[in-house]
This record gives structure tokens, C-alpha cells and sequence, in this order.
């Protein structure tokens, strides 16, 4: 009490009071949901400076302790005012009272200041922090898997090219008639007769001669290849773009996945995991997709499914008791005006024993509670959000449940088959909710059959080699999955829409910033 210090932050609130003589003001640097309220006096700044919602003070005062019973446990009173970042309140779109999610989207450079998004973020943080600590603590590597990539880990060919031949195509040659052309070689000839002479002769200038030589020949080169071109870009002679004159030499794009390359040190380090962002060129807008965004994918050497299934609850326990420890006012916040109930569902959900069911079982399950669903349950499809939810809300009460033993035709190439011949060892864990939270499965460590896979679902062998490597020398039975981390956060948040749970959503007709 009567400590000084230094505050900065912005100003979420201003009200004037004592007939103009002094104000309240509700100052937020957002580190936590809570404001401190400043008592700032007319004779240090004129108050309407330091009123408008969205101003940054930097504030010297006095904390002093609020009478008993008040909102605020203490209070600032300010000697002196050392910044004042004014805000127009006329035009400033960040409102006192609450705006939709929808509007924020409108003005995603300032929507980090309102207490929704804040909290979003500081939540999104902390799992953060929970993920690298969980698996640093349980023995993990971290690894850093490329961004760009030229293989396709999901087999569903929805990738973001990545290619220099547009920007190339913008400043190509035109096509050379055949007499610029036939010009063009006649010039080369000639000046090759130049430099011949030159040397014969031990001409002094025979260096510039050489440099005319090389230049006509670029010229002629350039002028060579844009016969090739449609439109600027390099052709092959059957008429498809010829790669090889392309930045990596190959098709090349953003990656939908960092487990191949997860796979590969894994098999060298025994437990990895890797986090960062992915894209998936997905024409969707719906509001349980992006087109980037982050996954947390661990690898797990000398592992099975069941190995696999135990990690994945552990990880998801462990986030959520970290960031109930942690985050502890931002999830009353939400529990508040987002999800009823929100808090004591998380607390149940870290006491609970997952529940584990067949896909088989769990279609039977389906089709004989004679719900009626959108999609008809059918064995063999994929199950949707609708069934997802039904069994993890309703069948099994709101606790979470991972579906194994899928259908080979619906998972990737790299799940291990089945001694049914039919089904692999997948496991997708379904949470109340959001349905899907992490998919994962046991890797195929079998060469010849995973060979097989690769080519039945339609992929070259070729770009696969190093993957396929690891199945030749010294193969290990190994098994992994992969969270959405914007769903984490959804489900930890109660968030409906994915949009909202990233700083800055990519989705089709938007990247801004």
C-alpha cells in the first residue's frame, strides 16, 4: 500500500467524476483479463485526453488499497503521466460494450484489445507452452519439419503450389519469329569467328570479344526456351509445364503434414514431435476450416496403437490441467459468456478413463439408436461431425472416445494394415463438442505392403523413396498422430467458429495482414 510504480497499458473504459476534477479509468495491458483502475486528476492531463476507450497511457502512481467490499481489491492513483497514445473515439471500432465475432473479423488488426480475442490468445498460449512441456518433459525431441514439401502425406491432392514460374512468366521473352531467330544464330556465328580470330591473332581486345560471345548466346538461349512457353511458362514436349526450370527443380507446395518427416527421426531418435503451421488448399467455408493451420504431430518409435491411444489421452489431460492452473480467470470468462458449463466439463474430463470403440461397433452403435442423421450411417464411410458427436455426447455421455480400427479406404496410405485385410490401425479420438479432436494411427512398417498402398491410392513411388528407406534398413514398428491445435483451442474455449481461435485466419478470399 502506497508502493509506487509504472503502469502502461490501453484504456478500456473512462468515466469523468467529481464535476470534472478527476477519473476513473480502466487500464488493460493485457496479460490478464482483469483491469486496474487509475484515479487520474484533472491537473495532471485534461481528462478528455485520457478518457476514449483505445488510448495508451503510461501511467506513474500510487497503488493504494480499495475499502472492503469494493470490485477492485486495489487501485492506482497517478502523480504523473509520462505517454499519452490519444484514440479518436469518433472513429475507433473497438466499442465499451461486447461485438460479435463476425465484426471482429472485420477488424482483425485491433480485435486482439477486446476481452474475447485476448483471452483467446492468452488460452492459445498456454497450450502452447503445455504441448512443449509435455512432451519435453515425457522424453521428446522437438524437430523443425520443412514448410515446403514435394510430397503429398494425405494422398487427397488439396495443396498450395509453391513455384517461381508465374513471377518468371511475368518478365519472359517473347516468342522470336523464325527470322529473329535465324538472326540470332547468325550473330553467334559470326561473333565466334570473331573471337577465333582474336586468338589466333593475340588480340589485346579478345576478353571483350569473349564477353559479346557469352552475351549473344544468353540471348539466344532466352530466346531458344521461350519457344517452349505458353503464356511465359516452360513447356515439356508433350505440352505439361516443365518443372525442371522451376525453383526446386520439381513440382514443390506447402505442406499438408510434417509426419513423413516426423517418421524419418523418430526412427532415429526413438520420440519426436514436431509443431508448426500447415495449409490445405481446401475450398471451404465453413467454420470448422482454414486453409493454414497449426498442427502438433509426435511419432512414437518402438510403438503400437495402443501406445498411441495412451499418449494422446495423457497429452489432451495434461493441457487441460495445465492450462485450468494457469488460465484459471479467462476460463471463468468463458465459461461465463461463451460455453455454460465449460469449467466443470474440463475438470470432469481430466478425471475420466477414455472410452475405446471398433469403427465397426461403433457404426452398429449408430445405426441402432435409430437417430436421425443428415448422412446415413453406412460401414465403409467416413463418419461425419454429426456422428462423431453423438457418440461422444450422447452414447458415451460427454466423455471422450477413440473410434479404432477404420476402413483401409477411407485413411491414408501409411496406416498398418490389418490381419483382416480390410481395416488399418487408426484411432481418431472424438471429444464433446467439436467431434474430432486427433487422428492418429500405427505406421505401415512393412515394405511391400506399404509400397502397395502408395501406389493404390494413386501417388509415384518416387518422391517416397526416403520414406520408403526406412522400411529397408533396420525398420521398427512405430505409430503417431496429429491435433489440430485451433480445435484444441476451440474445445478448451468452447469457441463455435475456428476463425476465431487464430490470430489471423486464412480462408478462401482472405489473407489479410
Amino acid at each position: 500500500d502506497g508502493r509506487t510504480v509504472c503502469v502502461g497499458g490501453w484504456v478500456k473504459t473512462g468515466r469523468v467524476q467529481g464535476k470534472g476534477a478527476f477519473a476513473f479509468v480502466e487500464l488493460n495491458d493485457g496479460s490478464c483479463a482483469s483491469n486496474l483502475q487509475v484515479i487520474v486528476e484533472s491537473e495532471l492531463r485534461p481528462l478528455a485526453d485520457v478518457t476514449p476507450t483505445g488510448t495508451c497511457l503510461v501511467i506513474e502512481g500510487q497503488m493504494k488499497r480499495t475499502p472492503e467490499g469494493t470490485k477492485q481489491p486495489v487501485e492506482l492513483r497517478a502523480t504523473r503521466i509520462r505517454h499519452v497514445g490519444p484514440c479518436d473515439p469518433q472513429t475507433y471500432p473497438i466499442a465499451k460494450t461486447r461485438m460479435g465475432p463476425e465484426f471482429l473479423r472485420t477488424v482483425m488488426h485491433l480485435r486482439p484489445r477486446t476481452n474475447l480475442i485476448s483471452a483467446v490468445t492468452r488460452i492459445r498460449s498456454n497450450l502452447a507452452a503445455a504441448t512443449h512441456r509435455y512432451f519435453h518433459d515425457n522424453g521428446f525431441v522437438y524437430v523443425h519439419t520443412p514448410i515446403i514439401t514435394t510430397s503429398d502425406c494425405e494422398g487427397a491432392g488439396e495443396m498450395f503450389q509453391v513455384t517461381t514460374l508465374l513471377s518468371q512468366a511475368e518478365n519472359a521473352a517473347p516468342k522470336p519469329s523464325d527470322e529473329q531467330l535465324h538472326a540470332m544464330k547468325k550473330d553467334v556465328e559470326e561473333q565466334g569467328n570473331c573471337v577465333r580470330t582474336a586468338k589466333k591473332e593475340k588480340n589485346a581486345n579478345i576478353a571483350q570479344e569473349i564477353e559479346k560471345l557469352e552475351s549473344l548466346k544468353e540471348r539466344l538461349k532466352i530466346s531458344e526456351t521461350a519457344l517452349t512457353c505458353e503464356g511465359g511458362i516452360p513447356r515439356c514436349q508433350d505440352g505439361s509445364i516443365d518443372y525442371t526450370q522451376d525453383f526446386f527443380g520439381k513440382p514443390s507446395f506447402l505442406t499438408v503434414s510434417g509426419q513423413l518427416q516426423a517418421e524419418m527421426y523418430a526412427c532415429a531418435l526413438t520420440n519426436v514431435y514436431t509443431f508448426g503451421p500447415t495449409f490445405r488448399a481446401e475450398n471451404s467455408n465453413t467454420i470448422r476450416h482454414l486453409a493454414e493451420f497449426w498442427m502438433i504431430e509426435p511419432e512414437l518409435a518402438f510403438a503400437d496403437l495402443e501406445d498411441v491411444v495412451a499418449c494422446a489421452e495423457a497429452y489432451l489431460k495434461y493441457c487441460i490441467s495445465y492450462v485450468l492452473q494457469n488460465c484459471g480467470e479467462d476460463i471463468q470468462f468463458f465459461d461465463k459468456f461463451i460455453e455454460k458449463g465449460l469449467l466443470e466439463r474440463l475438470v470432469a474430463l481430466k478425471e475420466k478413463d477414455f472410452a475405446v470403440i471398433s469403427y465397426t461397433k461403433a457404426v452398429q452403435v449408430l445405426q441402432d439408436s435409430k437417430q436421425k442423421f443428415e448422412y446415413p450411417v453406412e460401414w465403409g464411410m467416413d463418419l461425419q461431425s454429426e456422428h462423431e458427436r453423438f457418440l461422444t455426447e450422447k452414447v458415451f455421455e460427454g466423455c471422450p472416445v477413440f473410434v479404432t480400427d477404420y476402413p483401409k479406404g477411407i485413411k491414408a496410405f501409411y496406416m498398418r494394415l490389418n490381419d483382416d485385410g480390410q481395416t488399418v490401425a487408426a484411432m481418431d479420438m472424438l471429444v464433446p463438442g467439436v467431434g474430432e479432436l486427433i487422428g492418429g494411427s500405427q505406421r505401415e512398417e512393412r515394405l511391400d505392403i506399404l509400397q502397395e498402398r502408395i501406389t493404390a491410392s494413386g501417388l509415384d513411388l518416387q518422391p517416397y523413396q526416403g520414406y520408403l528407406d526406412l522400411r529397408r534398413y533396420g525398420s521398427v514398428p512405430h505409430a503417431g498422430f496429429g491435433l489440430g491445435f485451433e480445435r484444441l483451442v476451440q474445445f478448451v474455449t468452447g469457441m463455435d467458429n475456428i476463425r476465431d481461435v487464430i490470430p489471423f485466419p486464412r480462408y478462401p478470399g482472405h489473407a489479410d495482414f
